[in-house]
């Protein structure tokens, strides 16, 4: 189950709002070896589509430098879908790279970014998709 602060889960909604048509992605960090999720870094969509997300290979290696020096982890990775239900595509299950991460998946589909939207929880692992509760506190 993922549990997540309403701020977070705002912040991450706001973000698939304002990027809509296109896709957003980011992380939320928090404490190594934790599993708690604190800190939101909205990343760009190198991409800048309406059908994929590609994080900028310069920030994201800025980011994890920042994570190790802050003992952080990626605890959730998420991105939005502006076309779709929040589903992992083949393209997303074969990026996925975090073993230990929440991957949030957020539906602007049929929305126009205005909401309401899907927001769902994913464990990915070796291409196996698990959808997981999603607590909001």
């Amino acid at each position: 189950m993922l549990t997540i602060s309403q701020d977070l889960h705002d912040q991450i909604v706001a973000h698939a709002r304002r990027a809509h048509p296109d896709e957003a992605c980011g992380v939320v960090a928090g404490p190594a070896g934790g599993g708690t999720p604190e800190r939101f870094i909205p990343m760009l969509n190198a991409a800048r589509s309406p059908t994929f997300y590609e994080f900028d290979s310069g920030d994201l290696l800025k980011l994890y430098r920042e994570m190790d020096d802050r003992d952080e982890e990626p605890v959730i990775v998420y991105h939005s879908h502006t076309a779709t239900e929040a589903y992992p595509s083949r393209t997303d299950i074969s990026y996925a790279n975090e073993p230990g991460a929440h991957y949030v998946l957020v539906s602007t589909a049929d929305t126009d970014g205005a909401g309401p939207f899907q927001f769902r929880s994913y464990r990915i692992v070796d291409g196996d998709v698990t959808e997981e509760e999603v607590r909001v506190v």
